[in-house]
């Protein structure tokens, strides 16, 4: 199997640098304060979530809980004892006292969120509907799952504030055209805050930038507008230039060789028709 697979696919199996390579470790552990009042409950309890654990490890046995929780790649083990964090693992296969210890999955992977729509006045009091999308993951598990309520949430509303302050200082002109610039400006703004909450804002994209009904019927109304007047620009030259040739060929005309052309194609003209009498009069006979 291996033979057959790309060497730039095949990866040292158990080696720390690998591990690193595939996921951060997180794996840290923080030593708790035991209340004395009630160590002697706390004690017991874990004492029983022991033999239980250690009973619930054999198949044979399924009446006892199971010790042994397996967390995702991609994800983050917070352990909490007695209701306080004491302890982040890594993924894998992790033991815990199934009586005083409880486990909660984080993930870390980089998530997607889309921006709702929203309409926003710009700097030039013209009204738009921007499409936006952020880039984010967690990088403290604990800040970010324990410090705050809804993480995807105050990252969401913080992002729409900010673009709403970012647009509304810019014209309609530069917010279409500099989206990579309205961008980092947005990103640059919402990192410090992110950070706080033990996120990392990766990057920010500008997705769409959309007129509303009412603009879109303004700039219509401006461009038919705006084709009338050229029309009508070409229909002036193109008169000018038809006065200027019909005065040109008035002058040419007005000669006296031009006179006598125009006589010979009349009397020709004339002449296709049958029974016609003509009369020639010799030139300068009406002086």
């Amino acid at each position: 199997m291996s033979q057959l697979q790309p060497p730039s696919y095949q990866q040292p199996r158990g080696t720390q640098e690998n591990s690193q390579r595939l996921q951060k470790s997180y794996k840290q552990e923080v030593p708790l304060q035991t209340n004395q009042q009630n160590s002697v409950y706390e004690s017991c309890l874990g004492q029983c979530g022991d033999c239980c654990g250690f009973l619930g490890m054999f198949p044979c046995l399924p009446c006892f809980p199971n010790p042994y929780k397996a967390i995702s790649q991609g994800t983050v083990g917070l352990v909490t004892r007695f209701g306080r964090y004491y302890k982040c693992v890594d993924p894998g296969l992790v033991r815990i006292n199934p009586y005083t210890e409880k486990i909660r999955a984080v993930d870390i992977k980089v998530n997607i969120t889309p921006i709702p729509s929203q309409v926003i006045m710009t700097g030039d009091n013209v009204s738009i509907v921007i499409d936006s999308v952020i880039y984010w993951e967690i990088v403290d598990p604990f800040i970010a799952t324990f410090l705050v309520s809804n993480v995807n949430k105050a990252l969401m509303e913080r992002t729409q504030t900010t673009l709403r302050h970012v647009v509304g200082s810019r014209s309609l002109q530069e917010s279409i055209e500099n989206r990579d610039s309205l961008a980092k400006d947005i990103l640059s703004l919402i990192s410090a805050p992110a950070k706080s909450w033990g996120v990392q804002v990766e990057s920010i994209l500008i997705k769409d930038i959309k007129f509303t009904p009412e603009l879109q019927e303004t700039l219509a109304a401006a461009a038919k507008q705006q084709r009338i007047g050229e029309s009508k620009i070409i229909t002036a030259r193109s008169e000018l230039e038809s006065a200027k040739l019909m005065r040109e060929a008035s002058d040419i005309l007005n000669t006296k060789a031009a006179m006598q052309i125009r006589y010979l194609e009349t009397l020709t003209s004339i002449s296709t028709h049958p029974g016609t009498k003509i009369v020639f009069l010799p030139p300068g006979a009406d002086n």
